[in-house]
Order: structure tokens, then sequence, then C-alpha cells
């Protein structure tokens, strides 16, 4: 969607690309929808333009409604619509990285999150989003968690904040869901997921120049990500990145341990 409201050319392809694949093997908006596993309502959206559709929808689509690649090619133009420049890149990479990690002062991880907190953090930000675009936003938060459930798994290691955990965005029952959720996927992601928790009564902490992403791409190379208010940057210069890399095993040297910090969530859990 433009700055003005507008429905971009691209998602405007995208609807008739769907209509025109329908209207050849003569479907209904509710025999497509039926054919593609999602609710009429969901599919029309898509026709209309009125919503971005998922990557697995444009896949399913072109292969049910036999549109013979037309479709799939314009997965990337979705993408450019979901995320901004300089976090699709990453994004990107994120799909294919055989190792994922990051320090979180302020957010549960977008990979551990919720609909209903996802939900709850992008209506809680200021300048409010319209209702558009947190559905842009909680969709796109979503998709990317198809990462974890790839096969092989990267591997995954979190320090988060103390502080994080309770942070109820939304309610308590939003924040109690999204915890016992975590321990969830630590459940079963045991052998590539690790998740420590940064007390709040720390001494030393190699963690107060904010939160970063870090990974470890396929093709082996270290990328950092860092998001703030005055901009947010791909860090990919070998100094810095190492820099990095070495300030988050610190993080995790001072933080608790995997097993010391599920038993804190759990706690935290049953608190609410």
């Amino acid at each position: 969607m433009g700055s003005n409201g507008e429905v971009s050319k691209e998602r405007k392809l995208v609807g008739e690309l769907l209509r025109i694949s329908r209207g050849r093997l003569e479907l209904t908006q509710k025999q497509a929808a039926d054919v593609l596993l999602v609710a009429e309502s969901t599919y029309g959206s898509y026709e209309r333009c009125e919503r971005i559709p998922p990557i697995d929808f444009l896949r399913h689509a072109d292969q049910g409604l036999d549109a013979r690649g037309a479709i799939t090619a314009c997965i990337e133009m979705m993408e450019e619509e979901k995320y901004p420049p300089e976090f699709l890149s990453w994004v990107r990479m994120e799909r294919k990285a055989l190792m994922i990690s990051a320090y979180e002062n302020m957010l549960i991880p977008g990979l551990l999150q919720t609909p209903a907190h996802a939900q709850a953090l992008y209506e809680a930000r200021r300048p409010a989003y319209t209702e558009g675009e947190i559905e842009r936003l909680v969709t796109a938060r979503l998709e990317r968690q198809a990462v974890l459930t790839r096969n092989p798994p990267p591997f995954v290691g979190y320090v988060i904040e103390e502080s994080v955990l309770e942070r109820n965005l939304g309610s308590d029952e939003v924040l109690k869901e999204q915890l016992l959720y975590i321990l969830e996927c630590i459940g079963k992601m045991r052998q590539h997921l690790t998740v420590q928790v940064m007390p709040t009564r720390r001494h030393t902490h190699a963690g107060l120049n904010g939160p970063m992403q870090l990974m470890s791409t396929d093709e082996g190379k270290n990328l950092v990500y860092v998001e703030a208010h005055g901009g947010s940057r791909l860090i990919h210069k070998s100094e810095q990145v190492i820099d990095l890399f070495e300030k988050f095993g610190i993080l995790r040297a001072q933080a608790l341990t995997p097993w010391e910090s599920e038993e804190l969530i759990q706690q935290k859990a049953g608190e609410l």
C-alpha cells in the first residue's frame, strides 16, 4: 500500500493473476478457496488486493490454479511490500541461515512471538499504525517463523532481558500464552534452540548499547543487524562483526544458563 493509501501496481498484478487463473479453470471464488484450503473471504481479499498474500499461499495458488509460474514470479514483489528495504535482505538470508542469534532488551524475539503478542506489539506502537498496516506487519512477522520448522533447522540462540518477560503487552493472558509458547518451542527444538535470560540484577552487562541480531549464512558469512531510533543497519565489515559476535558471547556467559532460564520463564508464567 502506497503512502497515499492506493493499492500498489504489484498487488494489483497478483490480484489480476488470481482472477485470470481462476477464470480459466471456470471456478468461483468459493471453489478456488476450497482448492487452496483458505476461507472464501480470505481468498477474495487477495484477489481484490485488500491484503498481501503470504508466500505459501502464492506457491499453492500457482499450482492449484495452474498458473504455470506466473503467480510464484510475484513472490519477490510481495516481499518488498512486507518488509522495509534495509530488512528485506536479512529476511531472505535468514531462511537459509546456519545460525541465528539475538540479544533482546525490549521485545520477545520475532521468531518466537505468538500471533496475539505480535498483534499487541504493533497495536502499542506510537504513532499508531492503521489496521491494514498492523495486519501486514503481523502476517510478515509470523511468516518468518517458518525458518524454525525447515529441515534441517538453523541453530538459534537468544539472550533476553528478564524485564521483557514481564512486559504484558495486550494483557496478562497474552503474556502468559507467550511465555508458555517459548517453553513449548524450547521443548520441541531443544537440540537447536537455546534461550537464556539476562537477570535484571547484574553488576556487569555487555549489552548496554542495545539489541542486536546475528547470523551465520549458508555461505559462511557472519552478519549483524541493529535497530535504533536513528535508523537500522546491516553490519558486514569483519572487524565490527567480530566485535559484536564476541560481545554476544560475553552476554551468554553473563546470562542464566538455559536450564535456569527455563525455570525462570516457567515461574513467571505461573505468576500470571
